[in-house]
């Protein structure tokens, strides 16, 4: 059965920091190199697309403790957990989605998201990445570290499927379901490009998931 995605997340709080650093091909790896990319002056400000419980966030926080992060997430047992792991850090965290929640515009120094935007087409990423290139000052970046399809027959099959599950138990409403349906690659970096983003690199690869930089023209 299909969940809504902030109840799928909230009924999985307890182990899933423990599923995501070892049932994820090598993301004790993934999640510091994320970190490592993030900016390390003195108060920078980032912006966190579907920050769960701040996986990356422990380890970019050792890197720059004065940062200040606004974290964006559906499930709000999870954003509870980050206020409890970081009570001494600059966190600003909202509930909501990210498509909708509003951003600040031309202040963000970079953005970073971490295995949560391939549950989304890339129809509905264009506008979300437009809204956060006018999040980020003028040089600022975008860091995507995500799962992706490893073909376009294999995006389109999870695409259908998420339709087929969708039609079968008479999901009507435009909730968020969790079931995974990630782009490959190429489509991706089309995405970021349409949105307007300058330059779109590949930084690394582990397995099915890749680490994308994607920055603003200065």
């Amino acid at each position: 059965m299909l969940e809504k995605m902030s109840d799928f997340f909230n009924s999985r709080l307890d182990g899933y920091e423990e599923h995501q650093l070892h049932a994820i091909e090598q993301a004790e790896t993934f999640y510091p190199m994320t970190a490592n990319y993030l900016p390390a002056k003195p108060h920078a400000r980032v912006l966190d697309l579907g920050c769960g419980t701040g996986l990356e966030l422990g380890y970019y926080f050792d890197r720059n403790p004065t940062a200040q992060v606004t974290g964006i997430d559906l499930a709000g047992d999870m954003l509870n957990e980050l206020r409890r792991k970081f009570p001494d850090k600059s966190l600003r965290l909202v509930q909501g989605s990210y498509f909708t929640v509003p951003f600040e515009e031309n202040c963000y120094d970079a953005a970073v998201s971490v295995e949560s935007l391939h549950h989304f087409t890339q129809a509905e990423k264009i506008p979300l990445y437009q809204k956060v290139l006018r999040a980020l000052a003028p040089g600022g970046y975008l860091i995507l570290t995500d799962y992706f399809a490893e073909s376009d027959e294999q995006e389109t099959f999870f695409q259908n499927e998420l339709r087929r599950l969708k039609a079968e138990q008479g999901i009507q409403d435009e909730e968020f379901y969790h079931y995974d349906t990630p782009l490959t690659v190429p489509h991706e970096i089309e995405a970021l490009q349409k949105a307007g983003f300058a330059r779109v690199e590949e930084l690394g690869r582990w397995g099915a998931t890749h680490l994308l930089r994607a920055e603003k023209r200065e």
